[in-house]
């Protein structure tokens, strides 16, 4: 195996080791959501995405990027939670193609009631994942992302 290989290899391991914490965080996320609020991880997200928008909208591209989906599959996703009264669709006055999507007052009730369970979820899951070896050197990782910068 030549340099070029192991540098390859490497990256594939870190990958891996990447997607099993990614796995192991979704994995927990989803059963206390669907426990407590009969919500799948990324109905989550995208709740959440649009009640942090303090009283604005988002465009559905925009939800799109921050759920990881694609077009399709966050029309499917907003068909559902509008279905459960938990958002609702503006057409953008300026582009009448445009649609902007916004959660409706139960959408905004439910959000802050899940946010701390997924919060809690979250972190420990983090905590579990952090005991584990080939996990932990990324979970430190993560954590030094999150810590405040000095000014």
């Amino acid at each position: 195996m030549g340099i070029e290989d192991t540098a390859v290899e490497v990256r594939a391991q870190g990958w891996r080791t990447l997607a099993a914490l990614h796995a192991a965080i979704e994995a927990d996320l989803e059963r206390a959501l669907q426990r407590e609020a009969d919500l799948s991880v990324v109905e989550y997200t995208v709740l959440d995405a649009l009640g942090r928008q303090d009283g604005w909208h988002m465009r559905m591209q925009q939800l799109a990027r921050a759920s990881a989906l694609s077009s399709s599959a966050t029309t499917r996703l907003v068909n559902r939670l509008e279905d459960r009264g938990l958002l609702t669709r503006i057409l953008c006055l300026d582009d009448r193609r445009g649609i902007y999507t916004e959660l409706t007052a139960l959408g905004h009730e439910l959000v802050e009631k899940v946010r701390p369970i997924h919060d809690a979820a979250l972190a420990q899951s983090l905590d579990a994942a952090q005991q584990i070896p080939e996990l932990a050197p990324l979970v430190e990782a993560l954590h030094r992302t999150t810590e405040p910068q000095p000014a």
